[in-house]
């Protein structure tokens, strides 16, 4: 049947999928010719998911990876799998009762909220695993996993799956082992979803803020002597002051102030360093005093050098009350609402001020339940309660006051009251409020500003366990590629906080901890075990709570296997590179490292690759704000995966930065189809396609020439992919299938398939089916489509191409003495292709050629393939000369010099002209870059990629400059 004129990708990438899976082409040990595993583990997107630019980035490169190893006959495994995503789905399924009407999550109850959980999951949840088959990803879906099979509350229909055993038993045996505990500690909190979330959910947006001052005055009426100086220590101000000043963005938050910190070498503040100030805010009866302290934190050169300190609602300020055991009191509820709970101020405060004075002991219970939120304050939303406050503390003439500018004068009397000129003149004076630009914490699903909390939450002792994952890449056990990864690794370990793993959500796997009326705790993998360890007569309610995804996620690369159970896949963990995006390296990969060990004592994985976000063509990070989204799915139906494949791995470069253009996709679709063309010209020829065809033992020297090509070539592939170097192997798989294959060896077939030599003709058939075949196999793993489709244009196949036997050959094949030949040819015609298109010569113009010098090897090369020389480069005669003549363009070639005579073949005047003309306009670009270069504050401030990309550019155009200014040089030779 005749192939069709093009790849029709729309109608065969589905087909050709649809065969692979049938036949079972990917599942695990699917073509396994050797014992050696494996294993590489997918990512597990969310439930909630759907296919974008970095997924298919990263999905390519797994592919390419697993395809690979598969074709080489290892037993391989590419895991599939969805996380449960607690926030995302139960955003998505609160959105979807409240779409249809349906009552709230709390009014229906956890049991049934969670069945309409499971419902949604298995009607539109896993989309993007659908989406993954359109991408060509080989991963065995047989397998596909689940972090919440086999939970209580999934339906009979769930596929099977243990993953929940697996979760249940590594907390309960952490438990055990005193490495989770439960504990009292400042959080993200989330009001719209009221639970705590990772910093990972934390998106810091730069917003317009306002930085409030404000004075807290000294108990008792009591003053100082308050002095600046300059850096040379002149005094530019000394004032009595009865205050002490501070600045907050968030004035609601002073209810709860514990302290005031001052750095210990301020000069300043050391008067009234131990002495207590007043909270500016409260009825005046009950106001609170706090102690002034010491501290390392403050910073004497920003604002006033005095800070609050409130620790239940500051990270900073919780390590502050940490270090001076200053309480802190938690001012809001889990809805962002000032709290309304407990005794009436006056009672709290009175303790709390016990507390400052140092007269009342206190423990964290007793702070836990304390409401300092004054009467008039309880109930109100956190931002009313900032206005309030703000409003309250300014009437009360407690705000630091600053002269107005000119252009807001403050009140001004009626015109026709008489006013002195001397008080006409002197400032109004208005409170200190800055506008400034502030980092504000949102959740990235609620998209409500987060609020550090201090709240009861389950923790893993991190510190116990984080040993074995650092010694892992400090050992060489597991490589981080880049090698930059490491730092970032290394700091966040060494630096590592206790992990919360509780979330105050119903979506997950519910903590398995039991409680009694009085407090006493049970840990067990089911209540029947809590009960028996209580006792028959004890009453236990179970902790509400469920486990971070990061948690369960952390057991992604043996819970998908099988673990805790005796199950055969297990033989595939360890695993052999994990390939992910930089930005969760401590989220989700240290992660894994640390629970890998912690469980299994084993390292989950020998390599991490980790790779930038991807961007669009200029660099700049994609947002439908700006419209310079790049839709996978878009790319696909436009120009077919294979296309989208090549660019992800063309742009590759290990610590790159990763910029994907539409018109480069386009462009990789064009190369598909000069592949498609390459099958379609031995059609024409009626060159014979037996199944598999075997490598000729070549006679003739083009044939030789392109077996040893192809030699090099599935060594250079195989040394990329090894190193992880997939551009390096996409770009020597484009250079040898266009160039060496599509371009030189098809073009210099010609005369040898329509000549008469039957036996040059055989030969050369045979060549060209066994290297287009190998350009199927060595393209397969990054185009699968398009090469599994010309594959099956052969009249029969052994087995389909993607469990093709991947090629051991390699240099051996490469002939010295035609390799040098044909490679001299190839470049004889391209130096001289170039030499007439820098001068503008006629396209279609046959020339003479000149050469001087030329050495016995040369000239049989030339002998040898003089026809194709002539008939390629336009050239109608080659002269030997002693010494060229003026003007023309010189050609080097190894064993002697070809020469390109000018006159009389161009507008000579017109042609000088037209290069000055360009030398004009490439001197103000040089310019340009050269000024960037030179100006040390741009290679100071600008990202190391810009600055390199800038580099580039300029050896580029000081390189074009060069050429253009040698051939205006010949041209002016010739007057």
């Amino acid at each position: 049947m005749p192939m069709e004129k093009t790849f029709n990708a729309a109608e065969a990438e589905a087909r050709l999928y649809k065969m692979w899976e049938e036949a079972g082409a990917f599942k695990a040990g699917a073509n396994a010719s050797r014992d050696e595993t494996f294993c590489i583990m997918l990512p597990p997107p969310n439930v909630t998911g759907h296919l974008h630019v970095g997924h298919a980035f990263n999905h390519t490169l797994m592919d390419i990876l697993t395809r690979w190893k598969r074709m080489q006959g290892f037993d391989t495994l590419w895991q599939p799998g969805l996380d449960h995503a607690g926030i995302a789905t139960q955003l998505m399924v609160e959105k979807d009762l409240a779409a249809t009407g349906q009552p709230k999550r709390v009014e229906m109850g956890r049991e049934a909220f969670l069945k309409k959980v499971w419902d949604w999951k298995g009607d539109k949840g896993g989309v993007i695993e659908q989406q993954a088959r359109r991408l060509g990803d080989s991963m065995d879906w047989s397998r596909s996993a689940f972090t919440m099979s086999g939970a209580d509350s999934a339906p009979a229909t769930e596929p099977a799956g243990n993953f929940h055993d697996a979760v249940i038993r590594v907390f309960v045996d952490m438990y055990n082992k005193g490495l989770i505990y439960r504990g009292k500690r400042l959080v993200n909190w989330d009001p719209h979803f009221e639970t705590a979330i990772s910093d990972l959910e934390v998106e810091n947006i730069e917003v317009d803020g306002h930085m409030w001052h404000f004075k807290y005055p000294l108990a008792g009426g009591e003053t100082y002597e308050y002095v600046e100086k300059d850096e040379d220590g002149n005094v530019t101000l000394r004032e009595t002051r009865d205050y002490i000043s501070i600045a907050t963005t968030r004035p609601e938050t002073m209810l709860g102030d514990g302290a005031v910190a001052v750095h210990k070498d301020d000069p300043r503040y050391a008067p009234i360093v131990g002495k207590l100030c007043e909270i500016p805010v409260g009825p005046k009866e009950h106001r609170r005093l706090i102690p002034i302290i010491t501290d390392p934190y403050p910073d004497p050169t920003f604002g006033s050098g005095a800070v609050k300190i409130t620790g239940a609602h500051d990270f900073n300020d919780y390590e502050v009350a940490k270090r001076g055991n200053i309480p802190m009191y938690a001012l809001m509820d889990t809805r962002g609402q000032m709290r309304a709970d407990g005794r009436p101020y006056a009672q709290e405060a009175a303790v709390a001020q016990a507390i400052a004075n140092g007269t009342q002991d206190f423990d964290e219970a007793m702070i836990a339940a304390m409401n300092l939120v004054p009467d008039e304050y309880r109930g109100l939303d956190r931002f009313e309660a900032r206005a309030r406050v703000v409003a309250d503390v300014t009437a009360e003439g407690l705000a630091v006051m600053v002269p107005a500018p000119a252009s807001e004068p403050g009140p001004q009397p009626a015109a026709e009251t008489e006013v002195p000129d001397q008080v006409r003149d002197a400032p109004e004076f208005i409170p200190l409020v800055e506008a400034k630009k502030i980092m504000q914490p949102f959740g990235d699903r609620s998209r409500v500003v987060i609020e550090p909390m201090l709240t009861d939450q389950w923790f893993v002792d991190t510190a116990k366990i984080v040993g074995p994952a650092l010694d892992a890449v400090k050992q060489g056990r597991t490589k981080i590629i880049p090698e930059s990864g490491e730092k970032v690794y290394y700091h966040w370990l060494e630096n590592i906080e206790p992990w919360c793993i509780s979330r105050q959500l119903w979506w997950g796997h519910q903590i398995p901890v039991w409680f009694a009326a009085d407090g006493s705790q049970y840990c067990a993998t089911t209540e029947a075990e809590a009960q028996a360890m209580a006792g028959p007569d004890t009453a236990l309610t179970r902790d509400p709570d469920v486990l971070d995804t990061w948690f369960s996620s952390g057991l992604w690369p043996f819970g998908t296997l099988g673990w805790p159970a005796d199950d055969p896949a297990m033989k595939y963990f360890p695993g052999d590179v994990l390939i992910t995006g930089q930005d969760i390296l401590f989220f989700w990969v240290a992660r894994m490292m640390m629970m890998s060990q912690a469980v299994l004592e084993q390292d989950p994985f020998h390599t991490i690759y980790l790779h930038q976000l991807v961007r669009d063509a200029k660099g700049e990070k994609m947002s439908k704000t700006k419209g310079n989204v790049i839709d996978p799915l878009d790319m696909i139906d436009q120009y077919g995966a294979d296309a989208l494949r090549f660019s992800n791995a063309q742009m590759a470069a290990i610590g790159g930065v990763l910029k994907i253009s539409e018109d480069r996709i386009k462009g990789y679709r064009n190369f598909g189809t000069k592949l498609w063309n390459a099958f379609s010209f031995a059609e024409h020829y009626a060159i014979p396609y037996p199944g598999d065809p075997a490598r000729p033992e070549a006679t003739l020297t083009l044939n030789k020439w392109i077996i040893g090509e192809t030699g090099k070539l599935r060594e250079t592939v195989d040394a990329a992919l090894h190193a992880y170097r997939f551009n390096e192997a996409a770009d020597a798989l484009y250079a040898f299938t266009w160039g060496k294959v599509c371009d030189w060896y098809l073009e210099f077939s010609k005369p040898i398939l329509q000549g008469e030599d039957a036996a040059a003709k055989l030969e050369t058939e045979q060549t060209l089916r066994w290297v287009l075949d190998q350009c199927l196999i060595l393209l397969h793993p990054i185009m699968p489509f398009i090469t599994e489709e010309l594959w099956g244009q052969a009249d029969s196949r052994a087995k389909m191409l993607c469990h093709a036997d991947w090629p051991v050959y390699g240099s051996e094949l490469v002939d010295a003495d035609a390799d040098r030949e044909m490679n001299w040819v190839i470049g004889l015609i391209d130096n001289t292709r170039s030499a007439r298109a820098q001068v503008h010569v006629p396209a279609g113009a046959q020339v003479p050629l000149l050469v001087t010098g030329l050495d016995a090897k040369g000239q049989s090369a030339w002998d040898n393939n003089a026809a194709l020389i002539q008939r390629l480069a336009r050239i109608d005669s080659l002269t030997h000369v002693d010494a060229f003549p003026k003007g023309c363009v010189t050609i080097p070639m190894e064993g002697g010099t070809f020469g390109l005579p000018l006159a009389g073949l161009i507008d000579v005047a017109a042609e000088i002209a037209r290069l000055e003309k360009t030398s004009q306009k490439l001197a103000k670009e040089l310019g340009g870059l050269r000024g960037r270069l030179n100006n040390p504050a741009f290679v100071a401030s600008a990202p190391d990629e810009v600055v390199e990309e800038a580099r580039a550019n300029l050896a580029l155009r000081e390189n074009e400059d060069t050429q253009i200014k040698a051939a205006i040089a010949r041209l002016q030779e010739l007057g």
